[in-house]
């Protein structure tokens, strides 16, 4: 593990007192879901003294899986924005938990300070403010272990050799324990160190969100299903209406366009939604 070194990382401060870290798993050439992401829910941001940052993690994508040969875009991408997290494994969709313990191992030693982490794919929509509003309201016991998500409980490998999550009897047998489906979940700095100081005491699973269900079962813990979290999408006659993302924390899968045209038109939802909420207030003082 420790010859996994890191390729590219950010050179400037990222994490400093970050009250959200967004770790977001991507591939070489998901140029374009990047660029969304940073233009739209990924983008850094400051409220009050609370900090917004985001970090993609990828791996190398060499030629003989099929991969096109994109190493100076993603150096002037690097360059640019400071939030690529490179290391040198073969991105693969069976190498994803290697890529989970990576970032631990990078959050322990680098980002320490984070008070908070979501994790989760690239092509998910987040709605940031929901999750902001969400961290501000939890009691310091609720939020010392927190890992929410989209609950799946009762699950176990598939046997069908067709299937692209296709598990042997001979790696694993019996039921997964309850795991947050990987499009994304939201968990805390403390319980993130924890999580990475048992990796070395859990063998790694192919499948990363069962493989971070196992580390949270070593830690007697479990993951907490929230609502928000839509890894199967929302009703289809729902999508188009703004309004049905704005009590959502996350929603899988948009293409990069989408998720730039949700959240423009969700700032205008909120600021429509303050000035509701303010001239209510002044009509309630002028009325009593």
């Amino acid at each position: 593990m420790s010859k996994l070194f890191t390729a590219y990382r950010p050179t400037r401060q990222v994490c400093k007192e970050a009250l959200l870290l967004l770790a977001i798993e991507s591939l070489t050439s998901h140029v374009d879901r990047r660029q969304a992401i940073r233009e739209s829910w990924g983008k850094e941001t400051s409220v009050g003294n609370q900090t917004v940052v985001g970090v993609f993690l990828l791996g190398q994508t060499p030629a003989e899986d099929n991969h096109p040969d994109l190493s100076d875009v993603l150096k002037f991408e690097s360059e640019k924005h400071q939030d690529i997290l490179l290391w040198n494994y073969r991105d693969t969709f069976f190498n994803l938990s290697l890529k989970e313990v990576l970032f631990l191992r990078w959050v322990s030693t680098s980002c320490p300070n984070a008070e908070f982490v979501f994790q989760g794919d690239d092509d998910v929509f987040v709605n940031t403010h929901h999750l902001l509003n969400y961290l501000n309201s939890l009691s310091g016991n609720k939020a010392k272990d927190l890992f929410i998500g989209d609950v799946i409980h009762n699950a176990g490998p598939h046997r069908d050799k067709k299937l692209k999550y296709y598990i042997p009897e001979a790696v694993y047998t019996g039921v997964f324990p309850p795991y947050a489906g990987g499009g994304g979940f939201l968990y805390s700095g403390h319980l993130a160190l924890r999580l990475y100081n048992v990796t070395d005491r859990v063998l790694l699973y192919p499948i990363d969100d069962v493989y971070t269900g196992m580390c949270l079962q070593k830690l007697g813990l479990a993951p907490e299903r929230h609502k928000g979290f839509r890894t199967f999408d929302i009703e289809e006659k729902s999508r188009g209406n703004i309004c049905s993302y704005v009590d959502l924390m996350l929603v899988h899968s948009r293409k990069p366009q989408e998720m730039i045209d949700i959240w423009s038109r969700l700032q205008s939802a909120h600021l429509k939604m303050l000035i509701y909420m303010q001239t209510t207030f002044y009509i309630e003082m002028y009325l009593k």
